[in-house]
């Protein structure tokens, strides 16, 4: 999955640095984010030199790699930084978040997904939600501070599951209405205040197809900062018909799939896609 990086580690220990020429930086403009398109279609993120050396927040590094985000414009980080005083260099262009995967190395999709959850929280950040003042990067934690009532906000994490439905060597397929993926992907939602995990589960099939589960077991987990979420993943078996009943709102397509008839592969990037991998290859 994205996150796999092999020998390489992510380091998200919060730190007070200025960036070096060499540093990654990014910046974004709300759902878009600065890159350069290299010939064979693949993108670059820009160089601190390339950009001046601009301010910016040290976020974290992979292996010997440091990267950086531009403060957003408003934010507790910009300064009174504007839109204005951000020079685009010469052959970059800002690109929507959603073509990451295009990134020239998987370590760096990996870091724009990361980076771009952080930058979804400073910017929807700028005021305090309990008495409306601005509020200041804290010193010591990646936390946003109050300095009038004290009120600590944190980066959102958002848990939410993804759920292969699975009836002896056929699995549950669904697509998405709506929505710019189109591909088929698996029974997906967020956790409800006070509801457990397996309990989102089977809330979730039943409400998206109707069908109960039985025999719920946990996979794995995946960081998915473009949606500020964590991704729980879960296996469970058919308990009692299989008839359909899709909320059509939500789905434009929710079908039986057998083991030998899987319309997606693995592209080892996401944990919807390798919990089918594993379904088609009998390991679940």
């Amino acid at each position: 999955m994205i996150q796999d990086l092999g020998d390489k580690k992510l380091n998200n220990a919060y730190a007070q640095r200025i960036p070096n020429p060499e540093d990654r930086i990014f910046r974004f403009d709300n759902d878009k984010i600065l890159v350069k398109a290299l010939p064979e279609g693949r993108l670059l993120l820009p160089e601190a030199g390339e950009l001046g050396c601009p301010e910016a927040q040290y976020v974290f590094s992979i292996g010997e790699k440091r990267f950086f985000l531009e403060a957003p414009v408003g934010s507790a980080l910009s300064k009174g930084v504007s839109h204005e005083d951000l020079q685009i260099p010469e052959g970059f262009s800002f690109e929507s978040v959603r073509n990451f995967r295009r990134l020239e190395i998987k370590e760096l999709a990996f870091a724009a997904a990361t980076a771009y959850h952080l930058y979804q929280w400073y910017r929807d950040n700028q005021y305090c939600g309990r008495c409306g003042r601005p509020v200041k990067h804290g010193v010591r934690e990646r936390a946003l501070c109050c300095p009038e009532c004290g009120n600590i906000i944190y980066p959102k994490i958002a848990p939410a599951v993804i759920v292969a439905l699975t009836d002896g060597d056929r699995i549950l397929l669904t697509r998405y209405n709506g929505r710019a993926y189109k591909r088929y992907a698996l029974i997906a939602g967020f956790t409800e205040i006070g509801e457990t995990a397996e309990e989102t589960v089977a809330r979730e099939v039943m409400e998206e197809v109707g069908l109960k589960v039985k025999n719920i077991t946990y996979y794995k987990s995946q960081p998915w900062g473009t949606d500020s979420n964590l991704l729980l993943g879960f296996f469970c078996e058919l308990d009692g018909s299989d008839g359909i009943t899709m909320d059509e709102e939500e789905l434009s397509t929710a079908e039986w799939f057998h083991r030998s008839e899987m319309p997606e592969e693995d592209d080892g990037f996401s944990l919807t896609r390798e919990m089918m991998a594993v379904f088609q290859r009998g390991e679940r």
